[in-house]
């Protein structure tokens, strides 16, 4: 796959252009699917979780779900299941996860990219589909809180679209809007930015197309973790 940037036309009055990200003092990104590469895990782990209590459901339903908070995507994966089986999907998706978690690293150039945007006193951040337990967890075997002024989870400010993460992260680091970018590879993720008219950028090595990224009409797109970091370390 071609690792160019492809352009996308801004919704707001800011221009597409790759120089105006150097002037971004606040960025934030969503984790899985865009910093580790979690998404085949996950996928898995909902086949074996909604399997062990009677539910089938396909690879392309459980990837359109990843962003949403665990038990929202489980709702809209299985929604004639009981609330008794949703919690024990639930807690089943969580130990096949946490006991195969050694399985998903960082995408191959995020780790010096994050060093380099801390090199160039970028505040970092991370809004996450994930619940709080669960991104400790990933950022304890990561060894990746350094790198984080703040992170935020579903279960502190509610699921995406919702942007409260995002807003919870701007009162935090005392940004603006203007001078944040959100990086992510769902649509959820892009619904998001768009809500508060941020600069956001789509991913699409992660769980949705390019077309139906492009569809939600990010500032920018990239096709691989190798574009991203060369335009948000440029």
């Amino acid at each position: 796959m071609s690792q160019t940037t492809t352009m996308i036309p801004a919704q707001s009055s800011q221009s597409a252009n790759p120089h105006h990200l150097a002037d971004k003092t606040l960025i934030i990104f969503d984790w899985d699917g865009t910093l580790m590469d979690s998404i085949g895990l996950i996928v898995e782990a909902m086949h074996i979780a909604g399997e062990a209590h009677g539910f089938k459901t396909t690879d392309k339903a459980v990837k359109d779900i990843i962003g949403l908070s665990l038990m929202k995507g489980i709702e809209l994966l299985y929604p004639y299941s009981s609330d008794k089986q949703k919690l024990l999907i639930q807690q089943s998706y969580a130990d096949y996860y946490i006991a195969n978690s050694q399985r998903t690293p960082f995408f191959a150039p995020i780790e010096n990219m994050l060093q380099t945007l801390q090199r160039q006193n970028r505040q970092l951040a991370v809004a996450t589909g994930k619940k709080r337990k669960g991104l400790d967890r990933v950022l304890d075997a990561s060894d990746s809180h350094h790198y984080f002024v703040m992170t935020r989870c579903a279960d502190e400010a509610g699921s995406k679209p919702d942007p409260q993460m995002l807003t919870d992260i701007l009162q935090y680091t005392e940004q603006q809007i203007s001078d944040a970018v959100f990086i992510g590879d769902s649509i959820y993720d892009i619904q998001m930015a768009n809500s508060l008219g941020m600069t956001s950028i789509a991913v699409n090595y992660g769980t949705a197309s390019s077309d139906e990224l492009a569809a939600q009409q990010p500032t920018y797109q990239v096709n691989t973790p190798q574009a991203l970091a060369q335009l948000l370390c440029a």
